[in-house]
């Protein structure tokens, strides 16, 4: 029996040094502020280059006024509130997809070979383009018949006004910096239009399509994209040599990604209960 007592007795301190393994350097309310948590975020802040000294302290305090703020949140039912549950619920849709794809997406590599075929596809064009702009269809107080009569009207008269500049830039080519600055809505219009290059992910799918395989100096009769009608010329057409790879890396891994995205939300799709009204997204 004494024995027993005496190896109870010797694992004694081990449990309470167990217990004191992680021990609470401050309590706000009652919530604990653990040691562990302080170092992280001490690391943490030394990581970044800020005006102020850091300091354990000050770490601790960041900490404390967080913990308070939540606190102060809570009581308020701030979590209800339609836009505070969005933003949580962006963050758990975010964070559900990087649980389910990271080991997918750790495997995409992106070859020297992907990149050249993808430029072949899809090269660099500088252009310029005058721009006869169409509003956004917002809400009003009109029937939805009024708005949509209006805002169709609305593209006809910028389609008209794009096919007029055409005519004469047809006959008279020269004029295109004068019409541009004249006529276009865009702010490259003091430039004549001038876009600079541009990769084709950051002009409109119309617009690339309007523009590839054209041959430099060609104007390119009015095209509807999203903003509105656009009569465009072709300045140059960057080489696979001068194009910025790492760049072009960027853009390949990010449509790689993005397959992996749509094929994910296909298989999650497939197994929920969704019914859509067509005739609504008209």
């Amino acid at each position: 029996m004494k024995k027993a007592l005496l190896i109870g007795a010797a694992a004694l301190p081990i449990l309470l040094f167990a217990a004191d393994k992680d021990p609470v350097v401050a309590t706000v309310n009652g919530s604990k502020i653990t040691q562990d948590q302080l170092e992280q975020e001490y690391r943490q802040n030394l990581m970044l280059v800020t005006d102020k000294i850091v300091t354990k302290e000050k770490v601790l305090y960041d900490l404390i006024n967080r913990e308070l703020g939540v606190q102060r949140a809570h009581a308020e039912k701030l979590q209800e509130e339609p836009v505070v549950k969005k933003k949580m619920e962006d963050v758990l849709y975010h964070a559900k997809i990087s649980k389910d794809l990271e080991p997918r997406l750790k495997k995409i590599t992106v070859t020297d070979k992907d990149v050249a075929d993808y430029y072949k596809a899809h090269p660099e064009y500088r252009t310029a383009h005058i721009l006869f702009r169409v509003s956004v269809r917002t809400p009003t107080n009109e029937s939805p018949e009024v708005a949509a009569k209006a805002h169709e009207a609305e593209w006809q008269e910028a389609q008209k006004a794009a096919r007029q500049v055409y005519a004469e830039l047809q006959s008279k080519p020269e004029k295109w910096a004068e019409l541009a600055n004249k006529f276009s809505q865009s702010s490259s219009a003091p430039n004549g239009g001038d876009l600079g290059f541009q990769p084709a992910i950051r002009l409109a799918p119309e617009y690339f399509s309007a523009v590839n395989g054209k041959a430099s100096g060609t104007i390119i009769p009015p095209v509807r994209t999203q903003f509105g009608y656009h009569v465009i010329k072709v300045l140059a057409k960057r080489e696979e040599k001068d194009i910025n790879q790492q760049l072009y890396k960027k853009i390949v891994y990010d449509i790689k990604r993005d397959k992996i995205l749509d094929d994910y939300f296909k298989e999650v799709r497939a197994s929920a209960n969704i019914q859509i009204k067509k005739e609504l997204l008209k």
